[in-house]
């Protein structure tokens, strides 16, 4: 079992198509606060849609592309995390996240950040970590921001939601730069 503690009370796993009940009655709770960043947070809406959702992550993973994890608060799923885009061949993968109202506040989205961006810079040999948001959504722009990251720029109507064009910020950080912030831990 992969895991990594985040807090006393947050772990940090994968989420598996096995899961799918699990992360489909999160989905359902959580629907109304997710549902304006996430389009999937309005198309997951039984165990099977949320088993085809996670299938194509680990389908995915298997290929050495995307990944999902999630966040359990107190044994509870919480939120997640996701490599959206992952490219080693252009060593370039974007992050994606999503937490419940409830479970914010803790630090767990910079403290889940911080781990995937290190693992994809230290251990695959990523140069580039993209983050992207929607201009409004100033809780995710604050962490790119305390993760070191840069403002690209913004991508006019890149992205559709409710078959409305919607702009979508960029920010990145390169492997260069977050080795020069975040150096490796030492033992003594």
């Amino acid at each position: 079992m992969l895991r990594h503690r985040l807090a006393p009370d947050a772990d940090l796993r994968a989420l598996e198509p096995w899961l799918a009940a699990e992360f489909a009655a999160y989905v359902h709770r959580a629907r109304e606060h997710l549902a304006p960043w996430l389009p999937w947070a309005r198309t997951i809406v039984d165990e099977e849609t949320a088993r085809q959702f996670l299938q194509r992550y680990a389908d995915q993973q298997a290929s050495d592309g995307g990944r999902i994890y999630g966040i359990w608060l107190d044994g509870e799923l919480a939120g997640g995390t996701l490599f959206r885009i992952f490219e080693p061949r252009t060593s370039t993968c974007e992050i994606g996240v999503w937490l419940s109202r409830e479970a914010q506040g803790r630090g767990l989205i910079q403290q889940t950040a911080r781990l995937m961006i290190d693992w994809a810079v230290r251990e695959r040999g990523m140069n580039r970590v993209e983050w992207r948001t929607f201009p409004a959504n100033d809780r995710s722009i604050a962490v790119a921001r305390r993760l070191g990251m840069k403002h690209e720029g913004t991508l006019r109507e890149a992205f559709p939601m409710d078959g409305v064009g919607q702009d979508i910020e960029v920010w990145s950080i390169l492997a260069a730069e977050w080795r020069a912030a975040n150096p490796p831990a030492t033992s003594g």
